[in-house]
């Protein structure tokens, strides 16, 4: 494997000139070369080079480099239909279990999202559904095997961005007077920033909305993510766009209120329209503050001079009102990977390494179902109640269990 680890990251890159920053990343232990997971992804990652050139699947497979090109594949090579041929491969092996092969896939797909985040590739193409259409049903898994955080991990995470937002809304305020501006303005960002994160944590955590409902989905211009027109603290409330394509109002419970308050207050968002979650990514806001202020008429020198009084593109975004987009569902992953790495978060499931944005979903439902029963559950939940007895009927089974044991040791007795 390529030890290559330079800082160039587009097209031209070599894909294995990214492996071995990746699996630092995802691994255990000083320097992130340890671990079961790097040791899987590594394996996978090199299975996926050996194909990507032409050295694994059928005879006739040639690889991803143009025929009439000599050069190692890059990340110029890879779209979706990439991703889909190679599901394909995985899927005609007929060494491989149906669970297995979503599981090596799985491996790439996480690569590929890092990829995004880190500046090799433009989209998540692995997670496309015409790049997943040729792989199995994953017909393994019960409702009851699907992440759901428990209150261990739950208290773990809020508690993390919790002092990481209060240390850097701290540092921020106590700035001495002549701080330069430009420093001061960094401060803020970070402390925006990590307010961010805890209200988004907060949210998922504990308001079972959807993730899909709560954030931005490219491909659908409906879902446009909250903005804080949607919100109302006072009462407890927030209107989302349902899963059943019609917008209604979700609560806000009392944990939730404060981080949304507090992350408020910092942003001063300059119109009720603003997304209560916008990207961070430096490239987007960019492109979108620079033709923002082309369009209010300003010119390119005085957008050039503009651009250079801010430490950050977004707190001039702030300032002149050009709105941000919403982060996208694939971006709270990635906030959440990071999160949940930072906290040192224990982790045991087949599929995520991380506290994915459902699972908060499902841990919510887990502790609803538990203390109040299935019919208040589903109403929090937004389903109907038979969907939440199916999805949570491991819990009923576990009870149903304990009344069978108690039962006999009555009757032996």
């Amino acid at each position: 494997m390529n030890q290559n680890t330079s800082s160039t990251r587009d097209g031209s890159t070599p894909l294995d000139d990214s492996f071995e920053r990746y699996l630092q990343d995802k691994g255990k232990g000083r320097g992130g070369d340890g671990g079961n997971y790097r040791r899987n992804a590594a394996r996978e990652l090199e299975r996926l080079a050996e194909w990507a050139a032409g050295d694994r699947g059928d005879d006739d497979w040639t690889g991803i480099v143009p025929d009439d090109v000599d050069r190692d594949p890059t990340f110029e090579d890879l779209d979706e239909r990439v991703f889909r041929e190679y599901a394909r491969h995985l899927a005609g092996d007929r060494g491989l279990k149906q669970n297995t092969v979503q599981t090596y896939y799985r491996y790439i797909s996480a690569w590929c999202g890092w990829c995004v985040n880190e500046g090799y590739l433009e989209a998540h193409y692995a997670q496309r559904a015409s790049a997943m259409a040729p792989l199995p049903e994953d017909d393994g898994r019960k409702p009851g095997d699907q992440q759901a955080w428990t209150s261990e991990q739950r208290h773990t995470l809020t508690r993390h961005v919790d002092e990481r937002a209060r240390d850097a809304v701290e540092a921020y305020a106590t700035l001495p007077a002549d701080t330069d501006p430009l420093d001061k303005q960094r401060a803020r960002y970070a402390a925006l920033k990590a307010a961010r994160d805890r209200a988004l944590v907060f949210v998922l955590a504990y308001t079972a909305v959807r993730v899909g409902e709560l954030l931005r989905d490219p491909n659908d211009p409906r879902r446009r993510g909250v903005r804080w027109e949607d919100l109302s603290l006072d009462d407890g409330s927030m209107d989302v766009y349902r899963k059943k394509q019609q917008w209604d109002a979700a609560s806000l419970p009392d944990p939730v209120i404060s981080p949304l308050r507090s992350y408020r207050q910092l942003m001063d968002p300059p119109t009720e329209r603003w997304p209560v979650f916008p990207t961070f990514d430096h490239r987007t806001l960019a492109t979108i503050v620079q033709d923002g202020l082309a369009d209010q008429g300003e010119r390119p020198d005085t957008i050039t001079e503009q651009r250079d009084e801010y430490a950050r593109n977004l707190l001039l975004a702030l300032d002149e009102d050009v709105r941000p987009p919403s982060i996208t569902t694939d971006g709270a992953r990635s906030i959440l990977q990071r999160l949940s790495d930072a906290a040192e978060i224990d982790i045991d499931h087949p599929k995520h390494d991380y506290l994915a944005p459902h699972g908060g979903r499902r841990g919510m439902g887990e502790v609803l179902v538990r203390a109040f029963g299935y019919t208040v559950a589903a109403r929090y939940l937004d389903n109907s109640e038979e969907m939440v007895r199916e999805r949570y009927s491991h819990i009923e089974a576990g009870e149903l269990g304990d009344v069978a044991t108690e039962a006999l040791e009555e009757i032996d007795q």
